[in-house]
């Protein structure tokens, strides 16, 4: 498992600006070849589920999980709508409740089941 962070690159914090837009929609762009199979985990930004989710309708590579829990009245809920009509495998709580904590408390969750489920 190689856990990463889009936000840390230069050059999406450029991109964002260019289109007007979040960082994170921006950095799922940049972020395509490793989605496939990964695990994806959106915790803020509803601009940045809306995004992949036009990704994966162009046919983007399809993650193995997608964590959706942006938080907020702007977009937040109808973007976790949105993402219960994907065909994909998918977290999420429906209304404008969830963040950053929430998503990271699902991955911290998701891990140690696996760790449990390792052979000693």
């Amino acid at each position: 498992v190689e856990p990463f962070c889009i936000l840390d690159d230069p050059e999406v914090a450029q991109a964002a600006a260019r289109q007007g837009t979040t960082r994170t929609a921006a950095g799922l762009e940049r972020a395509l070849p490793r989605l496939a199979g990964g695990i994806v985990a959106i915790g803020n930004a509803p601009t940045a589920l809306l995004r992949l989710l036009e990704l994966l309708e162009a046919g983007a590579p399809r993650p193995a999980l997608v964590v959706g829990l942006p938080v907020g009245f702007v977009n937040a809920a109808e973007s976790k709508e949105a993402l219960t009509q994907q065909n994909c495998p998918f977290l999420t709580a429906l209304g404008p409740k969830g963040g950053s904590a929430v998503a990271a408390a699902v991955i911290n969750a998701l891990a140690i089941m696996a760790l449990e489920e390792m052979p000693s």
